[in-house]
């Protein structure tokens, strides 16, 4: 055999033992010594997509529109309460129905002709059921309240003593999750084959994606299985899987059970935005917005007139406006709030006036709810350094503007408080007396230490007190067709910190002048469309502030033209003027 066909053979059986590369196994790429190495392409990490996402829900086109029918929150003013830091009437530290029931006067003494009370037309009651945590929001029993607040029966009393002096009662309904010490989710964590198990999430690997507030986990180790369970918040609230009919179901039955055989108006409903998540998207899903459409074709069907308010953290109209118009009836408009609170604080008005304008045309029918702060929030006088002046312009704006104000219990006194959350939520400031008249015995949390000095009793007592202004502004708010109802059209002014609107229904038309600056400013000139009204001189009478306006003019072509309303605007102080048919 040729020398040369024999090494051939040779090289052939070497390769032939080493095998052929193939598609799957592509040739290393060659170098030289000349040349820099060439990186072979390395496939990206498999992510953990797990557990296998359900086929995901492409939502309706919302209709044209689906307008809520008229009802009690036409013109309502709503109180935020925590019954365990309103008032205690067992002497043992918390606060209870009764004790509410004790304080109703306060909030609303049913007689309209007189000013002694706040004239709050509707309570938005923090979670009542029963639960694991002080706050409620992780519940163990949907059908009971908690008992350190009484019994349903005492609930029940409290309605019908809300409701006696024209008081709606709404409640916090927490439907996202439940606590981890639910009987629900207790029977899912130990068996598999239980009809609870679909009543949440799960997962055999922990998928690698995390949650929305500042990267948080949200899969969370079982303590008895080698597997994983969500629960968005925190690890004590699993949520509820609502791709499982029997899940809403089970949310209808309680929503029926609250209305028919409890009474209330109507609800809060707690962190509407992440109802279904898909997998990596936990928020605003294409399946959130459906289930919340069946939801309120569910509660007009059996029962009609039920009020919803929606809680969308931070949103403004760009994240409302998909809520609309199909699914909640109301939902509470943050970027309004914190442009209240910029006004007041900084003095300047064109965030304020840039905020209300948005949410009045891109959202329906004035279908949101304007506030200060809330429970989740440092409380707004803490923000404004205990300054009496701020408070009280903050609150002149909430109760003049378009859609349905909040206030938050305490924030009428000037009630201060700080994160952690206990500290924004401590107990009503009623009296000088030990604790500040909350308790007879010891108080769940301490009071803010400022009562002795900063409490509803010395506040009556006090015809100016930021009290006295609260009721002034809710009573005039309530009481007055266009301020609680009317169509809103903004003004230009001539100065950066003053803001000029107008309120006006078919029969009245209100001019509103906010200063929010902190110095008297002269003769600040109001220019713009007069919302509608016929040319003419109109004479102005007003209803709050302590002023007499000159004549208004509106031209042939129905604007006004550098009208000033006063020689001087004293220094954070707001008025309003009724017009007078010429």
């Amino acid at each position: 055999m040729p020398r040369s066909l024999l090494l051939l053979i040779i090289v052939v059986l070497v390769l032939s033992a080493c095998g052929q590369p193939t598609a799957q196994q592509p040739v290393p790429p060659t170098t030289s010594a000349t040349s820099e190495p060439t990186t072979p392409e390395v496939p990206p990490t498999p992510t953990l997509d797990l557990p296998t996402p359900p086929p995901q829900i492409t939502a309706a086109p919302a209709p044209a529109e689906a307008p809520i029918p008229a009802g009690w929150w036409n013109g309502a003013v709503c109180y935020e309460i925590f019954v365990r830091s309103f008032y205690d009437s067992n002497g043992d530290g918390i606060g209870d129905f009764n004790g509410l029931i004790e304080k109703l006067a306060y909030i609303n003494d049913g007689d309209p002709n007189t000013i002694n009370d706040l004239g709050a037309t509707c309570i938005w009651l923090m979670p009542i059921s029963d639960a694991t945590s002080y706050h409620g929001y992780d519940v163990i029993d949907y059908f009971a309240v908690h008992p350190e607040y009484g019994t349903n029966d005492d609930f029940k009393r409290l309605v019908e003593a809300a409701n006696a002096r024209g008081i709606k009662v709404v409640i916090d309904l927490v439907l996202n999750h439940t606590s981890v010490d639910h009987p629900w989710f207790q029977e899912a964590l130990r068996d598999p084959n239980s009809p609870y198990r679909d009543f949440y999430l799960w997962s055999n690997d922990k998928p690698l994606y995390r949650g929305p507030f500042g990267n948080n986990e949200v899969w969370h180790k079982s303590p008895v299985a080698d597997e994983y369970y969500y629960g968005l918040f925190w690890s004590g609230m699993p949520d509820l899987n609502y791709r499982n009919p029997a899940v809403t179901a089970e949310a209808q039955r309680i929503s029926l059970f609250w209305i028919e055989e409890m009474g209330v108006d109507g609800f809060r409903l707690d962190a509407i935005k992440h109802m279904i998540e898909y997998q990596a998207a936990q928020a605003d899903t294409p399946e959130t917005h459906e289930w919340l459409r069946a939801y309120r074709q569910f509660l007009d069907a059996r029962a009609p007139g039920t009020f919803t308010i929606g809680e969308i953290y931070d949103a403004g109209p760009s994240a409302l406006e998909n809520y609309f118009p199909d699914q909640l009836y109301y939902y509470f408009e943050f970027e309004v709030a914190a442009a209240i609170r910029t006004a007041a604080n900084i003095g300047l008005a064109s965030t304020f006036r840039k905020a209300v304008d948005a949410a009045y045309t891109e959202l329906p029918d004035q279908r949101w709810s304007a506030f200060l702060t809330n429970h989740d929030q440092n409380r707004v006088m803490s923000g404004f350094r205990d300054d009496v002046s701020k408070a009280k312009i903050a609150a002149f704006a909430l109760l003049t503007i378009p859609g349905m104000p909040f206030v938050y219990y305490g924030e009428e006194i000037g009630m201060v408080g700080v994160k952690p959350d206990e500290d924004i939520r401590t107990p009503m400031q009623w009296t000088k007396e030990e604790f500040g008249g909350f308790t007879a015995g010891l108080p769940w949390r301490n009071p803010q230490g400022d009562y002795p000095v900063k409490n509803v009793l010395m506040q009556e007592e006090d015809p100016d007190s930021l009290l006295n202004t609260y009721r002034r502004l809710i009573h005039l708010r309530v009481n007055t067709p266009a301020l609680a109802g009317g169509d809103f059209t903004p003004l230009e002014t001539d100065s950066s910190s003053v803001s000029a609107f107008m309120r006006h229904t078919d029969e009245q038309t209100l001019l509103i002048v906010i200063n929010f600056d902190g110095a008297t400013l002269p003769n600040v000139a109001i220019s713009g469309a007069a919302a509608g009204l016929a040319p003419g001189a109109y004479t102005l009478t007003t209803l709050y502030g302590a002023a007499a306006p000159p004549e208004l003019s509106v031209g042939p072509d129905g604007t006004l033209a550098g009208y000033v309303p006063l020689a001087e605007i004293p220094g954070r102080t707001g008025y309003v003027f009724e017009l007078n048919t010429p």
